[in-house]
């Protein structure tokens, strides 16, 4: 099937998954392509064994360049103002992905807790009382929430999905709880 399609060789590289495995040299148009560790596509960072931390080091560097910013460009040291400034431009960039690692997690923390650190007369808190004070969530929590959400617009159908790809109905009931209905996760298995 012949297509159309003109391929920039020069931005062509190989990606190997997992351990290194020793291919012959990999071509096109005559030029050999590159081995690499990782690469960027479609705005995320794949690296050779999957793992997302390159990727969540990015999006944190990001976004402590943007709360830099707004620190350094509101003349104002209005709360009020650097708080709604942090929801629309910084936040946005750290709640679009979720982390699974503890290091991953505390990465993505750490932009909102340095934030919440310059703002002026909150140095010495807790990073908890600064947040409670400033009215916010930890990122953990609004990602826990809305993974709740979703888990609930899933079991009652207010998404269209097949709810069984990821709960079954569970055989077990207390009797405490019997009008309840028990929900667990499912579990794929894949044949060998």
């Amino acid at each position: 099937m012949a297509t159309n399609c003109i391929l920039s060789v020069d931005k062509c590289c190989v990606l190997n998954i997992g351990q290194i495995v020793l291919l012959p040299e990999l071509t096109m148009q005559n030029k050999v392509l590159p081995n690499a560790t990782s690469v960027r596509d479609l705005g995320i960072n794949v690296t050779n064994y999957l793992s997302p931390s390159d990727h969540v080091c990015d999006i944190a560097t990001k976004a402590h360049k943007c709360a830099s910013l707004i620190h350094r460009c509101f003349v104002s040291r209005n709360t009020d103002l650097l708080i709604r400034a942090y929801k629309v431009y910084v936040r946005p960039l750290l709640v679009i992905w979720s982390p699974s690692t503890i290091h991953d997690i505390e990465t993505i923390e750490s932009v909102q807790r340095r934030f919440t650190k310059r703002i002026h007369g909150l140095y010495s808190f807790s990073y908890k009382s600064r947040l409670q004070r400033l009215n916010l969530q930890s990122l953990e929590h609004r990602r826990l929430l809305t993974d709740l959400v979703q888990c609930y617009k899933l079991v009652f159908g207010l998404v269209v999905v097949n709810t069984k790809d990821f709960f079954e109905y569970s055989q077990h009931t207390p009797a405490r709880y019997s009008q309840s209905t028990w929900f667990a996760v499912s579990r794929q298995v894949s044949d060998p």
